[in-house]
């Protein structure tokens, strides 16, 4: 995925791998990918061995020179590839997957928006009515004895509704979203 970050920031203007890291620590925090700068660093050397993107070695005075790097033809068409192709979920609600994808691939227009949002609201509205419930995975409990069964349900149950709480104020949030994106991929046509 780390591949898919840096190229769509690429897209997005051309950055020294100092920039790409510090980026990521500062504004690109809130989309739940962390990174090192040692991850960016070895990322792009290897996007730059497959010919995804290269670097022009910008002198800076009084500082180290600094290798700006910038998407090639290559790059450009692999990150369209990547936001124009298929969209499976993650298993797990507010997957950091999706906002990345959603990030990276949205960027390229209204309908790719869309297509993601689409996939996604779709997926986590059958996830929401599973018909499984919190009693049937702890009524077949055997714990051990430092804990207490009826505190274990406890906890239990006020974690899975949070997590429905929380599912649904995700589903709320995808149901906006896409309603304000298809109104604006209308209008874009």
């Amino acid at each position: 995925m780390l591949d898919h970050v840096i190229l769509g920031t690429l897209a997005l203007r051309p950055m020294s791998g100092y920039d790409l890291g510090k980026r990521m620590d500062g504004p690109g925090r809130f989309i739940g990918y962390r990174v090192s700068r040692p991850q960016v660093y070895r990322t792009l050397v290897k996007l730059a061995e497959r010919g995804l993107v290269d670097f022009e070695v910008d002198p800076r005075e009084g500082r180290p020179d600094a290798k700006v790097y910038r998407l090639t033809a290559i790059g450009r068409q692999a990150l369209l590839d990547w936001a124009h192709g298929p969209y499976d979920p993650a298993p797990r609600p507010m997957d950091p997957d999706f906002m990345l994808r959603f990030l990276f691939a949205g960027i390229f227009g209204p309908e790719v928006a869309v297509r993601l949002l689409r996939t996604e609201l779709e997926y986590r509205r059958a996830q929401q009515h599973d018909p499984m419930t919190i009693d049937e995975l702890i009524a077949d409990s055997d714990p051990i004895a430092e804990i207490d069964p009826a505190w274990a349900a406890r906890i239990m149950r006020t974690a899975h509704e949070n997590g429905r709480d929380s599912m649904d104020g995700y589903i709320a949030w995808l149901e906006t979203v896409l309603a304000e994106y298809e109104d604006a991929a209308v209008a874009a046509r």
